[in-house]
């Protein structure tokens, strides 16, 4: 889609769709493309890929239009839908400010034969005159203007800080992705029981993973159709998509090399389509989100810090298998104070106190996923264990046959980079990973059946990211 600036506005268009966005309040609208021959003087900056939404770093500072600026394709989910990472974003100040170094593609149409963009200079002799009318300038008030601009550095100084950090989150991070088609933000498990299917893609998500949900909500607020095309709901997370092909005619070196198997013909694995797609996805809830150490246990709503949906799906013809686990923080509320590395835990509230919260975040997950086995991973012993006591205390309370409680000294049984040791725990569990099954879908004659819905692992530990 094409980016212009005009004397008022700056405009996104794409086909028949146009997106106005106020450089004087910073409000948004949805007009017909062809008002494009009503604005100032439009002038074409170049190409973005979507809008993330708006954004106002300080109160000092303008609202920020926040755009797709670079994409990387991803893979392909069943149905042929294209998941992309965002890899870079472009930042412009909804205000008189000229936008600085956007370094956005050109579009050919307005651009064409140009390669880069060109920066406004002055002339030589410009320079030498406003040079000498500035030095022959006397004035009295000469302190108040060094500290007017003492000010203005420093304005400039923290803008730059505060820009460079939605940078560092939006990129270095390498960890937001959307689709145009898919609803990441929900499993394969809730779309098929979902009764918003014939909704707009963003009318059908997730709230707890609809990560820009903030910044694009005076976009929902005009509440007009015309908006769908332009709300892109963005996941944090990871999404990995690999397609692999099983050739059912391998055998073992042992098989073969035996004077007992006699030789098979071989049958070309493209006559029998036994391709896989792979795919995982992690969806990093926007509630109570925060840095390690920094962010811990449960809020006041049922949120517990650094909280992960993290699905395997698995798709051959036309099934797909979902199996579903989350993450989280221990569920009560509890801290690490200070700056030292790895901060004694510490309880914040009592047993009584922490008991409606507890419930609270249980009783939404049992919503959710009606079932939950829950894997406390936390020490047994040292610092830690009053974390893993509370937990224990608050379901023993909860008491709620839905939930079924394991617990695994991890750093204990796995001291030493030991980690097969992890097989004590699988092995323990075998029983319950049988029963939990996998979601199971299957597109016939362009219907969606869907067939069961397995309970959901949730795993805990003491780190602020949460084992999953």
């Amino acid at each position: 889609m094409e980016l212009f600036q005009a004397k008022d506005h700056y405009i996104l268009q794409s086909g028949d769709n146009a997106l106005w966005c106020s450089r004087k309040d910073g409000s948004l609208s949805v007009r017909p493309a062809t008002d494009l021959l009503l604005a100032w003087n439009p002038i074409c900056l170049g190409l973005v890929e979507g809008v993330i939404g708006k954004i106002q770093l300080h109160a000092d500072f303008p609202l920020g239009l926040v755009l797709i600026r670079q994409k990387a394709l991803v893979g392909l989910l069943p149905g042929d839908h294209k998941v992309y990472k965002i890899t870079k974003i472009a930042v412009i100040p909804l205000s008189d400010e000229e936008p600085q170094d956007l370094e956005l593609e050109l579009c050919k149409k307005h651009h064409f034969g140009i390669n880069k963009t060109e920066k406004i200079t002055q002339s030589p002799d410009e320079s030498k005159f406003l040079l000498k009318t500035f030095s022959q300038i006397k004035s009295n008030v000469a302190v108040p203007i060094k500290k007017k601009v003492k000010e203005n550095k420093e304005k400039e100084r923290l803008e730059k800080r505060l820009l460079d950090e939605l940078y560092k989150i939006f990129v270095d991070s390498d960890s937001f992705y959307y689709s145009p088609t898919y609803d990441l933000t929900n499993s394969v498990q809730r779309q098929g029981a979902s009764e918003k299917s014939d909704l707009p893609l963003w009318k059908q998500v997730d709230d707890r993973f609809f990560w820009n949900k903030h910044m694009i909500q005076d976009l929902i607020n005009l509440q007009v159709p015309q908006v769908d095309f332009w709300v892109i709901p963005i996941i944090q997370g990871f999404v990995q998509v690999e397609e692999l092909v099983v050739n059912y005619n391998d055998s073992p070196d042992e098989e073969k090399s035996s004077p007992d198997t006699p030789p098979q013909e071989h049958t070309c694995v493209d006559d029998i389509h036994p391709r896989f797609t792979v795919a995982l996805i992690s969806r990093r809830s926007r509630h109570r989100a925060g840095m390690r150490y920094k962010r811990r246990g449960v809020d006041t709503e049922g949120h517990v810090a650094n909280y992960v949906e993290t699905e395997q799906l698995i798709h051959v013809h036309s099934h797909t298998l979902s199996f579903v686990q989350t993450r989280g923080s221990v569920p009560v509320f509890w801290s690490q104070v200070g700056y030292r590395y790895n901060p004694r835990p510490r309880l914040e509230k009592g047993e009584k106190e922490t008991v409606p919260y507890f419930s609270s975040h249980f009783e939404q997950q049992l919503k959710i996923y009606q079932k939950q086995v829950i894997i406390n991973l936390v020490d047994q012993n040292g610092r830690e264990k009053m974390i893993g006591d509370a937990f224990l205390k608050q379901v023993l309370l909860y008491n709620n046959p839905n939930l079924t409680y394991v617990s695994f000294d991890f750093h204990e049984h796995c001291r030493g980079m030991k980690f097969e040791n992890v097989q004590t725990l699988t092995d323990a569990i075998a029983d319950i990973i049988t029963d939990m099954r996998w979601g199971w879908w299957v597109l016939c004659f362009g219907c969606n059946i869907y067939l069961n819905t397995p309970p959901v692992c949730r795993h805990s530990c003491s780190q602020g990211n949460s084992q999953g």
